[in-house]
């Protein structure tokens, strides 16, 4: 689950790429239109300036903009710089493995290769997922990603559903 900072900091994007090429955008446009509270979202666009996401420009007719054109940007990028890791355990993290510490054999370990599925669907929809599909939200299609078990599988297993 992405954290609320993470999903604010993409509303401000969505804004930020329609409002791309046409200058800086002030922080209070931002905050009313998307409903972020402004002082949480002076942090967020802080922290995406600081990784090099957006710029900032100070005095009069200034605000945030866009560094990078939206095309060059995906939504992993934006999910690691606010929340960190995208895998769900530590140890299957590309960009911040850990080893679990309540696990002896990684090598054995039961849960290791489900949490690399899951990490690795879900890495295939934010890294696939560019800034511009805000600008067409009806091309965004919503298809079934298939992670190796088909979906009739799952009700034969007695899964819970999430």
């Amino acid at each position: 689950m992405i954290s609320k900072k993470a999903k604010y900091a993409i509303k401000a994007l969505k804004v930020l790429t329609e409002e791309f090429g046409k200058g800086p955008v002030l922080i209070s446009y931002i905050s009313a239109k998307e409903n972020i509270p402004k002082k949480f979202l002076e942090a967020i666009l802080l922290e995406l300036r600081n990784h090099g996401i957006l710029q900032s420009q100070k005095g009069k007719g200034g605000g945030y903009l866009l560094r990078i054109d939206p095309a060059r940007v995906n939504l992993a990028q934006v999910l690691r710089v606010i929340d960190g890791p995208i895998a769900p355990t530590p140890c299957v993290s590309l960009n911040f493995y850990v080893k679990c510490d309540d696990c002896d054999d990684e090598v054995t370990c039961a849960l290791k290769p489900i949490m690399e599925r899951v990490r690795d669907a879900n890495l295939g929809v934010y890294e696939n997922t560019s800034l511009l599909a805000f600008q067409n939200l009806e091309s965004l299609e919503t298809k079934e990603i298939s992670i190796g078990m088909p979906a009739s599988a799952g009700s034969d297993v007695g899964l819970m559903s999430a």
